[in-house]
């Protein structure tokens, strides 16, 4: 696994806790659940610790899941799932402790679909705002130290597209790698074989939005998660879970973006 710069980490931390701070407040504000019992300062209270330490769970399996859960829908559903009955757990705890609610629960199997009722919409806001930040202007543009680019305009891969299959066409291009004497072409609707040699591939992505970190490996600018460099060579962590590797001629155009 490839481990992230500290600062980073404690800067991405900040924006978590902001995110679930907020939602437990929006929670509050509105009291669901048969929670409008509570004072409003109990109600608050509730709603803001059951928001930020069920969503500590689910960042922590979420996390744990990165590399195996494939696309943003099944990572979604899996973390969701796995989540909810610790968070469940959490929930009837926290409210023991903040409104005198009694330990055992003869309707918990309501309650586990009410909290992943809860967990699926803020698992997925969580994610959605993360996916945003790689999302940019048609120009590339520096933020921080890390050149962050958009997708390209869809005349740029429109060529390249067309050697895919119908399912596979309008996916969302993760990378090319160099198979044999085909081409295995990433995307987040499952890999597929192209008959096309690396180079010509590489002139019909001419225009789009990536890099090549490899003798054999192009991969789509925005579909970069981390990389990890060492002792002249390293990998890139790529969506889907893939990791490819990224080569001592290639590695300087990631640098001059700012992925290490």
């Amino acid at each position: 696994m490839i481990p992230p710069d500290i600062s980073p980490r404690w800067r991405r931390a900040g924006i978590e806790l902001g995110l679930m701070l907020v939602m437990g407040l929006f929670m509050g504000t509105l009291g669901p659940y048969g929670t409008g019992f509570m004072s409003v300062g109990q109600r608050y209270l509730y709603w803001v610790a059951c928001i930020m330490g069920g969503g500590a769970i689910g960042i922590a399996i979420d996390e744990g899941l990165a590399w195996r859960a494939g696309s943003f829908g099944r990572r979604l559903a899996a973390t969701s799932l796995l989540m909810t009955p610790a968070v469940t757990l959490f929930v009837t705890g926290t409210g023991h402790v903040v409104a005198g609610q009694p330990l055992y629960r003869s309707d918990f199997p309501g309650l586990l679909w009410q909290v992943f009722v809860i967990c699926v919409p803020v698992m997925a806001f969580r994610a959605l705002v993360w996916r945003s930040q790689r999302v940019a202007v048609e120009t590339r543009t520096v933020i921080e130290t890390r050149t962050v680019t958009a997708s390209p305009l869809p005349e740029a891969e429109a060529a390249f597209r067309q050697r895919l299959s119908a399912r596979r066409r309008s996916a969302r291009l993760i990378a090319v790698e160099a198979y044999d004497h085909y081409l295995r072409v990433h995307t987040d609707a499952g890999p597929e074989l192209v008959t096309l040699r690396f180079a010509d591939a590489l002139v019909e992505l001419a225009g789009a939005h990536g890099f090549r970190i490899h003798r054999s490996w192009w991969v789509a600018a925005g579909a970069i998660e981390a990389v990890r460099w060492r002792r002249g060579a390293g990998e890139a962590r790529l969506a889907g879970g893939l990791t490819a590797p990224v080569s001592r001629a290639h590695g300087p155009a990631l640098k001059a973006a700012g992925w290490f």
